[in-house]
């Protein structure tokens, strides 16, 4: 990696550089993803049972959709370090080693919460909202407007459990310290329940309270990893008295 000063035609050519890997992992990605674009169809509508599509085109955009889903998916680790490589010329060879520990723990908190949440949560959620049928009024749900709900619902907690990691990250520069984030918990909860109101797809209190509870959870974990990571403050040595 590049450790002299660079210029702006040069960031501009490393930047282009790591776009072009990042769409073509991409594409090569999402290629292969749509030779298994069926079960991994079928693995997202097992919550709902049987979903319909309402429009001639809406079977096959979907299809389209689920394969750049997974192609995102698939690129991630690639598409995560091409993004580090381009920022990293701005750091220390100590920032880029911490920065570069972070992305496994990163990537794996990543498809922890999206795994959590489609095996866990979205069943579970799903079987609430459907219990509201009668026999006046039954579910047709489309499979466009499902699986929007279930990627956006599984994506969404895919992000908020990087919420460790950006504690981590801030506790180890010193902008966070384990103190304040426990004199801060009831602005946590406040600002986590804001956050599952606008990230939860479906609007429902059932489904923000879903993703709410891990979220702060996660919170209280972090506390302890600042505790863990955070820099320690150097002990001042008292003077000899006469």
């Amino acid at each position: 990696m590049i450790d002299r000063p660079m210029t702006i035609v040069e960031h501009l050519e490393e930047l282009r550089t790591r776009l072009l890997i990042s769409l073509a992992a991409f594409v090569v990605a999402m290629l292969f993803s749509f030779l298994f674009v069926e079960p991994i169809l079928q693995l997202l509508i097992r919550p709902v049972g049987r979903v319909v599509f309402l429009a001639p085109t809406e079977a096959f955009f979907v299809r389209l959709r689920v394969a750049a889903l997974s192609g995102a998916f698939l690129s991630l680790p690639l598409v995560l370090y091409q993004v580090w490589r381009f920022v990293g010329v701005g750091l220390t060879p100590t920032e880029r080693r911490s920065t570069l520990s972070l992305l496994p723990f990163s990537l794996a908190l990543f498809v922890g919460g999206a795994a959590f949440a489609f095996f866990a949560i979205l069943p579970v959620g799903v079987r609430f909202l459907l219990g509201y049928q009668t026999e006046s009024l039954v579910p047709m749900i489309s499979v466009g407007a499902y699986t929007s709900f279930a990627t956006a619902f599984v994506l969404a907690f895919g992000l908020v459990f990087q919420l460790p990691i950006v504690i981590l990250f801030l506790a180890r520069i010193g902008v966070v310290t384990p103190a304040s984030l426990v004199a801060g918990r009831r602005y946590a909860l406040l600002g986590i329940v804001v956050l599952s109101a606008f990230l939860t797809p479906g609007g429902d209190v059932f489904s923000q309270a879903l993703m709410a509870i891990p979220t702060y959870l996660l919170y209280e974990a972090s506390i302890w990893i600042a505790r863990a990571f955070a820099p320690r403050a150097p002990r001042q040595e008292s003077l000899p008295t006469d």
